[in-house]
């Protein structure tokens, strides 16, 4: 027997989710991003269900890539961060496993081998993270430009393209451009994230990085391009497991923080935040019964949440409660929870199965 919570994942909505935002820049090739476990949806599957769409796939590091390789993904894998030791970049170049380099000590190892991977070389615009600097990107392009193949390209992060009105983008544009401004050969660039893909034209380039929208997540705002309509990948779903009344007056949950100001219902769900739902999210924070609203009541427990569901009263024992997805944005819990809906996604435990709506 199980308690019933679960996590939904609709990897046709992946799909249409990639179709969407690929048609935002119709003359780039886009990367799937599918580090952290394609963001809690299930690497192996997303990259399944893509394999047909996708030129490459984009890992964080190469433990994910070798996960994926060890399922029979055979489409070309991009490291973020590019690799650790000698031994991880030789299994790259054996394993058609691409490299983001960042610093020199990566370019030097990657020189020493005999058969080296295809490399991806990151300038830092910006972003203060990763990246060579503006100011050597130029030399070390040029001294180290036999190890550029014809799969090889400039990469950059952007810091704030979800925020249209904010000039950071546009400055981090430029400092690109200068830095590549000295370059003899044409190189390719990778510049766009979901939300450039969407609201920054002037950033694609031949290969865009599809990650937080592919799974129906928060790109940011235009009103002066058009939407792409991304439909939610994962709901999450749990039971409700009792049911009580409290009279007006009476205390909730750890720490009584919540207090009922009339009679009250409420509803206990089998859920909590060692399942992955925010430990911070505060009273009020919505979910979803018989397609109606019902709102969290006092603080989040490791295994259970309860709801004020008096407004609800056709609520029995064993329902179930849709914390986010299709009836709910994830966005919209993340922000009653000082959040992202990237943390909520990536932090739903294993202790949640995945019910994986195939193809």
């Amino acid at each position: 027997m199980t308690r019933k919570t679960y996590a939904h994942i609709d990897l046709a909505a992946v799909q249409h989710n990639f179709d969407q935002l690929s048609a935002c820049a119709p003359n780039s090739q886009h990367v799937a991003v599918i580090k952290a476990n394609a963001y809690g949806h299930g690497a192996i599957a997303v990259a399944e269900a893509l394999a047909s769409r996708v030129a490459l796939f984009a890992v964080a590091f190469m433990d994910e890539a070798k996960q994926l390789r060890e399922a029979g993904i055979d489409t070309p894998i991009l490291s973020l961060e590019g690799f650790f030791d000698e031994e991880e970049a030789i299994w790259a170049a054996n394993h058609n496993v691409w490299l983001v380099i960042h610093h020199l000590a990566q370019l030097e190892r990657v020189e020493r081998l005999q058969n080296p991977p295809i490399i991806w070389f990151k300038i830092d615009t910006g972003m203060h993270r990763l990246g060579f600097s503006l100011e050597e990107a130029p030399g070390l392009l040029q001294r180290f430009s036999h190890l550029l193949g014809p799969d090889s390209a400039v990469f950059t992060h952007l810091a704030c393209a979800d925020e249209v009105s904010n000039d950071k983008t546009r400055q981090q544009l430029d400092n690109l451009s200068r830095a590549l401004s000295t370059q003899q050969t044409h190189l390719a660039l990778s510049v766009a994230n979901s939300a450039a893909t969407v609201h920054w034209p002037s950033a694609h380039q031949r290969w865009n990085r599809l990650g937080i929208g592919l799974y129906g997540g928060f790109t940011g705002g235009s009103p002066e391009l058009p939407q792409p309509k991304l439909l939610p990948a994962m709901s999450l779903h749990a039971p409700v497991i009792a049911l009580r009344d409290l009279p007006a007056g009476e205390t909730v949950g750890y720490g009584s923080t919540w207090r009922a100001q009339r009679n009250t219902r409420l509803a206990t769900v089998a859920i909590g935040y060692a399942d992955g739902y925010p430990r911070h999210a505060p009273s009020g924070t919505p979910a979803i019964c018989h397609g109606q609203r019902i709102y969290l009541a006092g603080r989040v427990s490791m295994d259970m949440l309860i709801f004020d569901v008096t407004d609800c009263p056709q609520v029995a024992l064993g329902d179930e409660v849709e914390l986010w997805g299709s009836a709910l944005s994830i966005k919209e819990v993340a922000d009653h929870s000082g959040t992202i809906d990237y943390e909520l996604m990536t932090r739903v435990s294993e202790r949640v199965p995945r019910v994986v709506k195939r193809i």
